[in-house]
């Protein structure tokens, strides 16, 4: 009897110091395994008298349904213990801000952001991308497109030229994207609906002048090709970009040596309070130049003037971007100001669309 009181405070005392599952486990096997000491003496049980047995058979069992409601009892609060520790270890502080995902912390430039607007609209007209080298020849650059020699545009003041190659000529940054227009006409059987956003170079640099800035112009040669149709497309992209419902534009008479007619378009808004402002007021706004092209460029491409013609526009990206955004100075645009550019960049997954919308 003595014996089995001081194996059940061995036992108990043993259960009771237990600091983790595995220590509990090891008492366990000890006690209750198959040559567990209590299990030992179960054994004995069998060679036992029936009075013998009669006697220590329910102090024995007793012995082990306490060490075993004891055992259980430990594993609960060692388990109990180890979820609040890991609870603890794992908390979360749901008053902090989420840290931004990884993809969602970069920007996209508002130059970049704008040539994807530029591209859905179009492209809802049927127009595509074409694109062309920013070192151009004297020829693309300006005698295809009827600029005649002595031109003020070829001057050292406007072009950037390049040193004279092996045969004496010099090539220039492209002063404009309509030398892209010229190999278009050039590789392409008309009909031809084609957008040319791109880089171009001039010697100015000021508030709303960078010496390398961004220009789309847009092109249209067909049988039967008019300012009509011109004048629609134009209205429809900017209502489109500058998400309005209604815009009034009016057309200038102007010159530029590859439309004839050639116009300045100028377009409805207010500027109340210092705040530009589409599709209202009572102030003009010019914003691009367009015309007819003229048939000498025709003829330069290899296209019979009278059996084809077209029209052509082209603006600034850059300007565009800034009335659109409400940017003050172009020149920041350049300056590679992360500051800025998380001020006025858009979010990477953004995506422009007409149907859901240009910005988010």
């Amino acid at each position: 009897m003595t014996d089995l009181n001081q194996l059940e405070r061995d036992l108990l005392s043993q259960v009771e110091g237990a600091g983790d599952e595995a220590a509990l486990e090891a008492v366990r096997v000890s006690a209750l395994g198959k040559k567990g000491s209590v299990s030992e003496l179960l054994k004995t049980l069998g060679s036992m008298t029936p009075e013998e047995r009669k006697e220590r058979g329910p102090l024995i069992n007793g012995l082990r349904d306490k060490v075993q409601t004891a055992i259980a009892a430990k594993k609960e609060t060692l388990a109990e213990a180890a979820l609040e520790a890991r609870l603890s270890a794992e908390r979360i502080d749901v008053t902090l801000p989420v840290p931004e995902a990884s993809e969602a912390r970069g920007r996209i430039h508002p130059i970049s952001q704008v040539i994807e607007e530029l591209t859905a609209i179009f492209a809802d007209m049927g127009f595509s991308v074409a694109e062309g080298p920013d070192i151009e020849t004297d020829y693309l650059n300006f005698t295809a497109l009827n600029f005649p020699e002595g031109h003020p545009a070829r001057e050292m003041h406007d072009t950037f030229f390049l040193a004279p190659d092996e045969k004496g000529e010099r090539k220039v940054l492209r002063t404009h994207t309509s030398p892209v227009q010229v190999r278009t006409m050039t590789s392409q059987k008309p009909p031809i609906r084609v957008i040319i956003p791109g880089r171009t170079y001039r010697h100015d640099s000021d508030q709303t002048h960078t010496p390398m800035f961004h220009q789309v112009e847009g092109l249209v040669i067909d049988k039967s090709a008019n300012i009509a149709h011109m004048k629609w497309i134009l209205e429809e992209f900017c209502k489109a970009f500058f998400e309005v419902d209604q815009v009034k534009m009016r057309f200038r008479p102007s010159f530029f040596p590859f439309t004839e007619p050639s116009a300045e378009v100028d377009i409805q808004c207010s500027r109340k309070g210092g705040e530009i402002r589409f599709g209202e007021g009572n102030d003009w706004l010019e914003i691009l130049g367009c015309g007819m092209v003229h048939p000498n460029v025709l003829r330069n491409c290899g296209l019979d003037p009278d059996e084809y013609q077209g029209f052509a526009w082209g603006m600034g990206i850059d300007r565009i971007a800034m009335l659109k955004y409400g940017m003050p100075d172009l020149r920041p645009f350049f300056e590679a100001d992360v500051r800025w550019l998380n001020h006025y960049g858009f979010r990477p997954l953004d995506i422009p669309s007409l149907v859901s919308g240009l910005t988010a």
